[in-house]
């Protein structure tokens, strides 16, 4: 029997992050995390050619290095289970892809792909129609495809070189679609994460970035294709607060992409104004982060942050990690420092142990399902020798954990104590009523979770770093501090 979504913390790892592979991975959760987690993410875990699993080669099989669909299922039976679908783009080495190279205008799958030369008047968009495109590599969306007859051509692809992008206006991509998303809702998915869902609809002259109508309705084919099998979808957006609202204001679940960069704020510079208003009017229907295997979302806080206090609190994170600074996420589409922060969530914070496990209280605390990133969950520090031979920045937060060094990182007090509060937050019955905000000052949070007779409070002094969780156990008031 494969388990459903539950009010319990999620934890986000890869399938050789700790362990090399799905029986590692599994035993060292059987040993060290127990009750600390009720799901799992997953990340990619099928043949891909880049991106560590982002350019998917097929949904059909797991990685043979990672294992096999029994070792999936095995760990469905245990945790809900989380499951990657890249509805945007596929690998360049894709059977789809490799056929059209190979056979172009003859290929069964000459309309899965975006032609530059039928997208835009004229073969190539004006320099105002590139302006408007939500980028995500210099240059501009595109590639250039080389056919095997010689001939050359762009095609779009956002991201890598190595991930083509699909045209999702095309009946037969909607189909190869369908046909992925109910393959994945059969091997024991509780969710299925729709990866860069927001560049999947695209239109000359616009952002080419979550257009609407055609976004709402790619992604309620999404839903109505898994709703049969008891799967969720989860739209993977990084974009201001009101992308999420609207998306929660429908009923679909949404990503807390927002509260990193807020919790940072608040506890750099001691006060909570900003953080409390989210905790009021954030949806309740979300998954929350403070960190992911990105970086720490920026462009998420538009308008929850005032462009200063989004400055400020990059600099004093950029005090912290230098290195950040030079390695972060940038796009053209924001005028600050970084789109994403490339740092652990543990270096963000100096390493200090009690401001960290203060954020995580803080996000235990906030409306919806938290989800802990594995190097967060083991309170890990930027990682410089694997920095050193990376492609990407956001390696620094995608270090490799053996059985061995996951046991050293297991018996750090901040890990026992954080997957003691884990416990704590999966258990009691007052997460699954209602927030109560409590009166207190700018520099203190002063929260409660209450159902019935049963609560929860957590008070931080944002300033000092102090905390204090009491809750109610069979009648007595508890201390967790």
């Amino acid at each position: 029997m494969f388990q459903k979504v539950s009010n319990q913390i999620m934890l986000i790892t890869y399938a050789d992050s700790m362990g090399k592979n799905l029986k590692e991975l599994e035993e060292i959760l059987e040993k060290y995390v127990k009750d600390a987690i009720g799901g799992l993410h997953i990340l990619p875990f099928f043949p891909s050619s880049a991106d560590r699993g982002f350019a998917p080669i097929t949904y059909r099989m797991v990685d043979p290095k990672f294992g096999d669909w029994d070792d999936i299922r095995r760990l469905a039976s245990r945790y809900y289970l989380m499951y990657d679908c890249m509805i945007n783009h596929v690998s360049a080495h894709s059977p789809e892809y490799l056929d059209y190279l190979e056979k172009k205008d003859a290929s069964e799958y000459r309309d899965f792909f975006i032609r530059y030369r039928d997208f835009w008047e004229g073969g190539a968009p004006t320099g105002e129609q590139m302006e408007k495109i939500y980028k995500r590599k210099d240059g501009g969306p595109s590639v250039e495809a080389q056919f095997a007859d010689g001939s050359k051509e762009l095609i779009w692809s956002t991201f890598s070189s190595e991930q083509i992008d699909l045209d999702c206006t095309r009946p037969e991509v909607r189909r190869f679609i369908k046909d992925n998303l109910e393959f994945l809702a059969g091997q024991g998915a509780a969710l299925i994460r729709l990866d860069a869902f927001g560049y999947a609809t695209k239109a000359p002259d616009t952002s080419c970035f979550f257009l609407e109508p055609q976004v709402w309705e790619l992604l309620k084919e999404a839903q109505d294709v898994l709703e049969p099998h008891g799967v969720r979808a989860l739209a993977e957006i990084h974009e201001t607060y009101f992308t999420q609202l609207k998306l929660a204001a429908r009923g679909y679940s949404v990503y807390d992409f927002a509260l990193p960069l807020l919790v940072l704020q608040a506890l750099y510079f001691g006060d909570g104004i900003y953080l409390k208003n989210w905790m009021r009017i954030c949806p309740r229907n979300q998954f929350t982060t403070l960190d992911t295997h990105d970086g720490i979302g920026v462009m998420d806080t538009y308008h929850l942050l005032p462009d200063d206090e989004i400055r400020r609190t990059l600099d004093r994170l950029f005090e912290i990690s230098p290195v950040s600074r030079n390695i972060s996420t940038k796009s053209s589409h924001t005028y600050f420092d970084a789109y994403q922060v490339n740092c652990t969530y543990y270096s963000a914070l100096g390493g200090d142990d009690e401001t960290y496990l203060a954020a995580r209280a803080i996000q235990f605390f906030t409306p919806g399902i938290p989800m802990v990133y594995y190097v967060g969950m083991l309170a890990g520090e930027n990682d410089y020798e694997i920095l050193k031979k990376a492609d990407s920045g956001r390696d620094i937060n995608r270090g490799y954990y053996t059985k061995e060094q996951a046991e050293e990182a297991f018996a750090k007090p901040v890990v026992q104590k954080l997957l003691r509060m884990m416990e704590l937050r999966n258990s009691h019955p007052a997460f699954g009523g209602e927030l109560e905000i409590l009166e207190s000052d700018p520099y203190t949070l002063y929260v409660c979770w209450r159902l019935e007779e049963e609560w929860a409070k957590l008070w931080v002094d944002l300033r000092s770093k102090a905390w204090e969780i009491t809750y109610t156990d069979q009648g007595s008031v508890r201390t967790f501090s």
